[in-house]
């Protein structure tokens, strides 16, 4: 399993290629008004008042295009995703993922109780259990990787984190993009791990780095 990460991120960036020329002529100003039926959820800039929906702002153009084709198509189960993202052309895709990507992601706090276990995991894995260390695709800001399927992860929501760790854990999310990898890992993942990791996740930014090195 050591390896999965690095060959689904080397097949991903083979298949970048289509996604990153329809985000090429992406207009922001056309996703704002687009968006206007995300708000909702997710929020007027991108964060949701919601701790079980995501914050969309900042998290990278290519993912959320990406991510919209799997709720189109299915590959991704959400039944309120699907009606959302059903009616949406290509076009509409890539403006409203170029729109998300350019506004400012919140920053969020996390629980110290949990922020040790949380970094040691992200920044080491678990090696017993061969859990890679989430900061090689991820960064070691949560930042992601543009273009690899890997995203943003700091400042997320942590309900939305745990869910999402959960549906991986289980199986439910799983077989698109990088599902697969991610399911694997989350299956070696205990609910005490899971909470820590997305405590830690939600109050990642590049300012608490030193306190990691």
């Amino acid at each position: 399993m050591t390896f999965k990460p690095l060959i689904a991120l080397i097949a991903l960036l083979l298949t970048a290629g289509p996604v990153a020329a329809q985000l090429e002529n992406a207009d922001p100003t056309r996703g704002e008004q687009a968006a206007a039926t995300c708000i909702a959820c997710h929020g007027p800039v991108g964060n949701s008042s919601n701790d079980e929906w995501p914050n969309l702002a900042g998290q990278h153009a290519d993912y959320i295009y990406e991510q919209l084709t799997f709720y189109k198509s299915g590959e991704r189960n959400n039944a309120l995703m699907l009606g959302q993202a059903a009616g949406l052309d290509e076009q509409t895709m890539a403006d409203l993922a170029v729109y998300y990507a350019g506004l400012e992601p919140e920053v969020g706090e996390a629980n110290e109780e949990l922020v040790e276990l949380g970094r040691n995991i992200y920044m080491g894995g678990i090696t017993e259990r061969g859990v890679p260390a989430c900061v090689a695709c991820h960064g070691p800001g949560g930042s992601g990787i543009p273009g690899s399927g890997y995203p943003r992860l700091s400042g997320q929501k942590v309900t939305y984190t745990m869910d999402q760790l959960m549906l991986y854990r289980s199986g439910e999310r799983a077989g698109y993009g990088q599902a697969s990898v991610m399911a694997e890992i989350a299956a070696e993942l205990s609910d005490e791990e899971i909470q820590a990791l997305a405590s830690y996740l939600r109050g990642l930014y590049p300012r608490d780095l030193a306190g990691a090195e």
